[in-house]
């Protein structure tokens, strides 16, 4: 899921059908290039904020957003549950000014929330991590490519529609 400065999802809704066909038309169209991997996101600064920068998730998520182009910095996340209002707002209002998008891994789905009320950009919900709705996406993407590539280029089809 990915949430914006405004109410529900950014991005594709992958429950909409006709949006979820969308999002597999893009990563087809990424996982053919793969090899010659466009820098559609060249210039772009990502964020990923977790307390593990280590997991497959992580891993992934760097690999598809650097293989477009993107900046990847690694955030420590600071905050949980117990963080007062303020904090958590005055670290999305940094979070927003520094980056055009933060992926929050292993945070609490209220905490990303509240980040992404007051980050003003898209701030995807594990996005890279086996449970998100993009992994069951993998299976019905028909192209002739490893699974590695296939997740890869739903990633980087996800962050290319939520990014514009």
């Amino acid at each position: 899921m990915c949430f914006a400065d405004r109410e529900g999802a950014a991005g594709a809704d992958l429950s909409n059908p006709v949006e979820a066909a969308a999002l597999l038309r893009q990563a087809r169209v990424l996982a053919r290039a793969d090899a010659a991997s466009p820098q559609l996101m060249a210039g772009k600064q990502l964020a990923l904020l977790s307390p593990d920068c280590g997991d497959a998730g992580a891993l992934e998520f760097i690999q598809a957003a650097q293989a477009l182009g993107a900046h990847v910095s690694f955030v420590r996340a600071g905050l949980d549950e117990a963080s007062s209002a303020r904090q958590v707002d005055a670290t999305a209002r940094v979070l927003g000014r520094l980056y055009d998008a933060v992926e929050c891994q292993h945070l609490p789905a209220e905490l990303v929330r509240r980040i992404a009320r007051g980050a003003g950009i898209p701030v995807f919900a594990g996005l890279a991590t086996p449970g998100h709705p993009t992994a069951t996406l993998v299976e019905a993407l028909e192209v002739d490519a490893t699974r590695q590539v296939k997740r890869r280029s739903i990633l980087q089809a996800a962050l290319l529609v939520s990014l514009g």
